[in-house]
């Protein structure tokens, strides 16, 4: 029996071709693959694989949040400049607050990388006791994109980093993570003594 809080987390992978079987998402398994290795906390996942609906997108995260009451959900996919892309658009819509830092530092972290991470339209927002944040569509992206680059010259921070305390100040469950991958910053006066 665990001592740590349980995690209710909704995956959203945003794709046309995914979600009409045209090719494999490679999104939802890309997060549960390094949210299992960073999170210590038993995880309830809600996955959802949908097309680049706006109202679509909107009606998914309200399901998640509302209906599913997930903590944190996380979307990949959808961020860019094409016409189809309306994924900040679509979490925009149904935000109570928005959290620029987060897309800021996404699109520093890929600018280390290459230069169209400017093209990149990620938002972050609140809604209820939910943070829901867009992530980019690919694997290695999603990757450095919350781990950060902890080995470059300066170290460059990801923004998992900052999701446990954010949850904690609107009301979310404790999240702890496995330091080796992902180092959680609390102040000390919100840090919980270790089991």
């Amino acid at each position: 029996m665990s001592d740590l809080d349980r995690v209710r987390i909704g995956l959203v992978s945003i794709s046309d071709r995914a979600s009409s079987g045209a090719y494999e998402d490679q999104g939802i398994p890309a997060l549960q693959a390094w949210l299992g290795q960073a999170l210590r906390n038993p995880i309830d996942w809600q996955t959802r694989l949908i097309p680049d609906v706006e109202a679509g997108i909107s009606a998914t995260l309200i399901e998640l949040v509302d209906e599913q009451r997930c903590d944190l959900v996380l979307t990949t996919g959808g961020t860019g400049p094409a016409p189809r892309d309306v994924t900040p658009e679509a979490t925009l819509a149904i935000a109570h607050k928005v959290m620029p830092g987060f897309g800021e530092q996404m699109r520093q972290i890929s600018l280390t990388f290459v230069p169209t991470a400017i093209l990149s339209r990620q938002v972050a927002v609140i809604r209820g006791k939910a943070l829901v944040i867009n992530l980019p569509g690919q694997p290695k992206a999603i990757t450095e994109t919350l781990a950060g680059l902890p080995n470059a010259q300066p170290p460059v921070h990801g923004i998992f980093a900052a999701v446990p305390y954010c949850v904690d100040l609107i009301g979310g469950p404790y999240i702890e993570t496995d330091a080796a991958v992902c180092k959680a910053f609390r102040p000390k006066s919100a840090q919980r003594p270790a089991p």
